[in-house]
């Protein structure tokens, strides 16, 4: 049986191929980004890029699937992604899989039902194992959200799976702090990206160090580099 490292060696440095082509991904140390947050980054990532392109769409379904196998979920009662970004790829896993299927918003409507889990009967998972499915991890608070809406709901939660992360230590503290634990695995991650991105020369040595040292210290990096963050 596989482990979880050769699963992201082999599925790893292919999506991380067609993450930079398609601009999922985009590298950018010498103008960076403003994000959201005001904080000018160096990296940009729109995972939505994927859905564009079956062969996409597939390889990471098949790089769940295998995970699944390995982490021994295959009992595994829902599939829940995080809306939006993760629905489809929680709805290509659990077609695979024959699973119930669910979608976890950000916040509760305000309006109806006021559901913040939808596609769950009642309300309540009622004690299941339930896996979620998740984009992006940056510094993992919309996942813990998540993962605490499934909790709520009477979900049992213990892992989530990603497409990519930054590799930030604000996610893996955020990941460890919740009680009762939840462990995340991704198919790519950020050393994999940029030594293919290296490789198939979408930036420099002297850019690849810089994007080393913005994910040391991501939030003081723009600072440092003449990009303060904007108001």
């Amino acid at each position: 049986m596989k482990s979880i490292t050769e699963i992201q060696n082999y599925y790893g440095p292919k999506l991380a191929k067609a993450a930079l082509s398609l601009g999922a991904i985009k590298l950018s140390p010498e103008e960076p980004f403003t994000w959201a947050s005001g904080y000018r980054m160096p990296i940009y990532n729109d995972n939505r890029q994927f859905l564009a392109v079956p062969e996409c769409r597939a390889l990471i379904r098949d790089a769940f699937a295998e995970m699944v196998e390995v982490l021994g979920l295959g009992d595994v009662d829902n599939i829940s992604g995080t809306a939006t970004a993760g629905i489809p790829h929680a709805t290509t896993l659990a077609d695979k899989l024959g699973k119930p299927m669910s979608y976890v918003r950000s916040s509760a409507k305000d309006h109806g039902m006021g559901n913040q889990i939808e596609g769950l009967a009642g309300g309540s998972f009622n004690g299941q194992k339930v896996l979620l499915i998740e984009d992006l991890i940056s510094t993992g608070s919309s996942s813990i959200k998540a993962i605490e809406a499934i909790r709520q709901a009477d979900g049992l939660c213990d892992i989530c799976l990603a497409i990519f992360t930054y590799g930030l230590d604000k996610a893996t503290d955020a990941f460890a702090a919740l009680d009762p634990k939840c462990s995340f695995y991704t198919i790519l991650n950020y050393d994999t990206m940029l030594q293919t991105a290296l490789a198939d020369g979408y930036i420099s040595e002297e850019n690849a160090e810089s994007l080393r040292q913005w994910r040391e210290s991501p939030f003081t990096w723009g600072e440092s580099n003449g990009f303060p963050k904007e108001k």
